[in-house]
């Protein structure tokens, strides 16, 4: 065998080794780490108004928000929360999640200069974190980006967006979690949300309501509990109800725009959860509405689970953490809120008052 021989051989196998090399960690939808949009890379896309973009025509038609920040931002979310490691010690489990939205999965080709690619800022914001684990959805989201884990017509993540996020929460923070098999699927159809009825009005969205999946949990039991707050006219909280039990999936019609209120009705109340999991775990929910759709999947995962809304909470945050015997925490909200300054100020707020 020549020299050349074998070097041409080597050059072979090395070309081998590396296509092998890209294709394995080509996840699916992932190139190096980073989501390729494989759903609707070539749909046509048109801008509503600046920062909400309409993609594609027919049943298939989505609308969604454009995201603008950058690596560096989000640092008023980063610093509050690591302000609630400090505050609260070692001795309560601090998770982050912060959630991509929808513009990250389903942005076509063509619109990519319209929205920006949000992992550099999840990265960004995760790497400012201080002891406080901060939880991946970012890649569960991506492996799962062609089914339905978005909603078209609304603002939010579909319930089964939330469940795969949920999934990787349990798995990082070491609790039980139970498969789809022991849900029961309830449907809303014709649901056209947010993006139809508050920010485009457009007639071809109109004409394209989807279904509301969302799953209830069976062979548990659970009581909630909730205090709802009265708000004033700027959404602000100037009173509140005593505690009352209620149910946590409430019932919306077909046809509801309200439908994403299925869970606990919305933000505007602190919701408490007693199951019959006995594990001494207990997990406080601080969240934006993104999270509204996350507790139910975690029933079988905690003992008690309490959620709390940064917006309407008017009390603070450690005594309520003591009061209830919170072992566990976790922040859940959408990259656009955690990226805003206002949010940052709003948690801190919840640890000051």
């Amino acid at each position: 065998m020549t020299l050349r021989t074998i070097i041409i051989q080597a050059a072979l196998l090395l070309t081998v080794v590396t296509a092998q090399a890209q294709r394995t960690n080509n996840n699916g939808p992932f190139v190096r780490g980073i989501y390729q949009n494989r759903v609707n890379p070539d749909d046509p896309v048109r801008q509503a108004k600046p920062g909400i973009l309409i993609i594609g025509t027919g049943e298939n038609i989505r609308v969604v928000s454009a995201f603008s920040g950058n690596s560096k931002g989000g640092m008023a979310y980063t610093n509050a929360v690591n302000n609630y490691r400090k505050r609260l010690g070692d001795t309560i489990r601090i998770y982050s999640m912060v959630i991509p939205i929808a513009s990250q999965y389903y942005t076509p080709l063509s619109a990519q200069n319209l929205s920006v690619d949000e992992k550099s800022t999840l990265d960004g914001m995760y790497a400012r974190l201080v002891d406080v684990k901060g939880i991946d959805v970012y890649t569960p989201l991506g492996m799962h980006a062609d089914e339905h884990i978005y909603l078209r017509t609304d603002h939010h993540w579909a319930p089964l967006g939330a469940y795969y996020a949920a999934e990787a929460f349990a798995k990082e923070a070491g609790v039980p979690f139970h498969d789809l098999s022991w849900y029961d699927k309830k449907t809303i159809h014709n649901f056209l949300g947010t993006m139809y009825s508050v920010y485009t009005k457009d007639p071809e969205v109109g004409k394209a309501p989807e279904d509301f999946d969302y799953y209830v949990p069976r062979n548990v039991k659970y009581t909630t509990t909730a205090i709802t707050y009265r708000l004033g006219k700027k959404r602000q909280t100037v009173g509140q109800n005593a505690p009352k039990e209620v149910s946590f999936f409430r019932n919306y019609g077909d046809g509801n725009g309200a439908a994403y209120c299925t869970f606990m009705g919305g933000d505007a109340n602190t919701t408490k959860v007693v199951t019959s999991t006995k594990n001494g775990r207990k997990l406080m929910i601080i969240k934006d509405s993104y999270g509204n759709a996350i507790p139910g999947y975690l029933f079988y995962s905690f003992e008690e689970i309490h959620v709390l809304d940064f917006r309407y909470f008017p009390n603070n945050v450690i005594t309520y953490v003591k009061e209830n015997g919170i072992t566990d925490i976790l922040f859940a909200h959408c990259i656009s809120l955690a990226y805003a300054q206002a949010t940052g100020v709003g948690l801190q707020k919840m640890l000051d008052r």
